[in-house]
């Protein structure tokens, strides 16, 4: 579906679009609530008048703090008309983390859930910013809710505000080192992709007239946002989940015969388990897009033999304010060595690998993996100096470790901090990961470095078995044999119902290895 070049750059422009173009079609399902184009235009307009009644305006933050629903996406929309940023909070969160980020994004407005209230109502007082909690949902119709607040607010429109250039989120990244950060996008994040597909003639990540989308990834997630803008942006049905649950996931796609979805590999694994997947339930899927983790060769090779439709990876984050890199469907050929690869930058986008001083390195050496985009972030919001080192002459530097080959297709191996030293080796813990998953007892797997005396850290993997599978050390010893190079091999293991994760759900390998060593110092 080509792009209008007439269509807005900045995401009130989009939604005026839609509900002017197709104000009858469904923007937005969730659990069965159907949401026309003009109906979200409509009520975005009620809620940035909401907004401004209390107080809010050009540059305030209003966060959001509950499970996806419609009014998620009218809160987007709101925020844009009216120069507002948006914070999704991730609901997962503790209090204390959510306090982190309300008042390090000096949140002026906090819309939240029936269910998250109380956390909302414990961290209130310690934000000296926030004028107004503001429920929505069932107790939004309450005295200051946001569905008592919109009613008294008209539903005509307002005029544009702003250009692309104009802030219109803050995500949060999710902290696998340190404190997070708030990322601040511009409405130009969320246009370029699409823009740089249409006008090289790419179907990579297409959109077709009658597409109805899941979003497995979370809004909160740069994922989650961007596929479901972009979406918007093309006219097409959003079908938002208020949490993913891979029976529920299956079960949307079957009975709304959805087209496209994006996911998390996890929850492509979760759902290839359900036994309605086996029955065909998935078989209207026409496209999955997968990313933010990287996925075993095992399972992706299970998908290329279950599902009959394309596959997309994609490869970015938050800073890149979009997708940067994309293994596209003709390379998703079962047995192709470039299956291991998370694919080629986006036209308009570059990649470069660089060692620890800042240099380039040729094809097939291993060093840091630097992205320029015109999608990239503003900066951390009040952090100038975490920006300066992470935006260094236009160039985004990932913090992930990787190389790319001849044909400039980008290797992912692994976070750079998450680089194992044995004797001078550099190990990276993906890579043994896939080789443990080929094993049919190993579900999942967590591969660290701990202290050793002698070769300066040993290789350790934590693993979690398949559904009633046993294995044992020597047998995962002689099975790996052959598959990587001896040095590489866990020389221990322990094994764990779970991996620690993030709330975005990657795995925490750091979780891992501050367990093992805490252990290890209360046993002297």
């Amino acid at each position: 579906m080509p792009m209008d070049p007439a269509r807005p750059r900045t995401l009130d422009g989009v939604i005026a679009h839609q509900a002017g173009v197709r104000p009858d079609q469904a923007a937005v399902i969730c659990e069965g609530r159907v949401v026309s184009y003009a109906r979200l235009h409509r009520e975005s307009n009620r809620t940035a008048r909401a907004f401004r009644a209390a107080g809010i305006g050009p540059g305030s933050r209003v966060a959001y703090l509950g499970k996806e629903s419609e009014e998620y996406w009218e809160a987007a929309f709101a925020c844009a008309k009216i120069g507002a940023v948006l914070v999704p909070v991730n609901w997962r969160l503790t209090a204390e983390e959510v306090d982190h980020i309300l008042r390090d994004s000096g949140t002026e407005l906090l819309l939240v859930d029936e269910e998250h209230l109380p956390v909302a109502e414990k961290v209130r007082d310690r934000l000296p910013r926030l004028t107004a909690l503001v429920p929505f949902g069932p107790a939004g119709a309450a005295a200051g809710g946001l569905t008592a607040r919109k009613a008294e607010c008209p539903d005509d429109d307002l005029a544009p505000f702003g250009d692309d250039e104009t802030p219109v989120a803050q995500i949060y990244t999710s902290g696998t080192s340190g404190l997070p950060k708030g990322v601040v996008l511009p409405h130009r994040s969320f246009f370029n992709v699409a823009e740089a597909m249409d006008s090289h003639g790419l179907d990579w990540l297409d959109w077709k007239e009658g597409d109805k989308s899941l979003l497995g990834l979370p809004g909160f997630h740069i994922g989650g946002l961007s596929y479901a803008m972009q979406g918007f942006n093309a006219g097409v049905t959003v079908v938002s989940m208020p949490m993913f649950i891979s029976s529920d996931a299956v079960r949307l796609i079957e009975g709304l015969a959805i087209t496209t979805a994006i996911v998390a590999p996890a929850m492509l694994q979760m759902m290839l388990a359900e036994p309605s997947a086996a029955r065909g339930a998935l078989n209207s899927l026409r496209k999955v897009v997968y990313g933010g983790s990287p996925i075993t060769e095992t399972l992706l090779a299970r998908c290329l033999e279950r599902m009959n439709c394309d596959f997309l990876q994609i490869y970015g984050s938050s800073e890149t304010g979009n997708f940067a890199v994309c293994l596209p469907p003709a390379d998703h050929v079962p047995g192709s060595p470039r299956l291991r690869a998370a694919g080629r930058p986006y036209p308009g986008i570059k990649v470069k690998i660089v060692d620890r001083e800042g240099r380039e390195l040729p094809p097939g050496e291993t060093g840091e993996i630097c992205v320029s985009t015109p999608a990239r972030m503003v900066d951390y919001w009040g952090l100038p100096e975490a920006t300066a080192k992470t935006v260094v002459d236009g160039w985004i530097h990932m913090g992930d470790a990787g190389y790319l080959d001849e044909d400039g297709y980008l290797y992912v191996n692994d976070r750079v901090n998450d680089m194992i030293i044995v004797a001078g080796e550099n190990v990276y813990p993906t890579e043994i990961e896939n080789a443990l998953t080929r094993h049919p007892a190993v579900a999942e797997a967590a591969v660290i470095g701990l202290p050793h005396e002698r070769w300066g850290e040993s290789v350790h993997a934590r693993l979690v078995l398949a559904p009633e599978s046993r294995v044992t050390v020597r047998e995962l010893l002689v099975f790996l044999k052959g598959q990587i190079a001896d040095f590489k091999i866990p020389t221990t293991y322990d094994f764990a119902e779970l991996l620690p994760r993030n709330p975005s759900g990657k795995i925490l390998r750091r979780g891992v290895r501050e367990e093992l060593l805490a252990r290890a110092a209360a046993t002297g």
